[in-house]
């Protein structure tokens, strides 16, 4: 699936459609290049979610947690993590399989450690105010 997005105004749509095509799914990944406002989506997807919280970039902690009307939401930003110990030190496998929503920013850094089965977000700057949204399963 492929969105085109012009303002921020269409992330609303974008994220709840995000939530249609993930049906069962609960762990996301978040793909772009520094810049591309995957923190800036995130926290349009927790709202659609049901989160009350302000939803901010988890950077330095590694992982925010949130209460939502659909359970527990994970928001991992990876960016930062050093070697792969740092995931291990932080009970992943709690996280990735314990049932909750696992949002992750920079899985490149843990690959190793992701779930079999998960939902890819592609963000690709088309330019300054555009941007292209492409969602699978893997």
């Amino acid at each position: 699936m492929e969105i085109e997005v012009n303002s921020l105004s269409d992330l609303s749509l974008v994220a709840q459609q995000l939530l249609d095509f993930a049906g069962d799914q609960k762990v996301f990944i978040f793909d772009g290049d520094m810049g591309a406002g995957k923190t800036t989506f995130i926290k349009v997807f927790s709202k659609i979610l049901g989160v009350e919280d302000v939803v901010s970039s988890p950077t330095y902690s590694i992982v925010n947690e949130y209460e939502s009307s659909k359970g527990a939401v994970y928001h991992f930003d990876f960016y930062r993590i050093k070697d792969i110990q740092e995931a291990y030190d932080l009970g992943y496998e709690e996280y990735f399989y314990g049932g909750g929503i696992c949002l992750i920013e920079w899985p490149e850094r843990v690959a190793e450690l992701l779930p079999d089965h998960y939902v890819k977000v592609g963000i690709a700057v088309v330019d300054e105010n555009s941007r292209t949204f492409t969602f699978s399963k893997v």
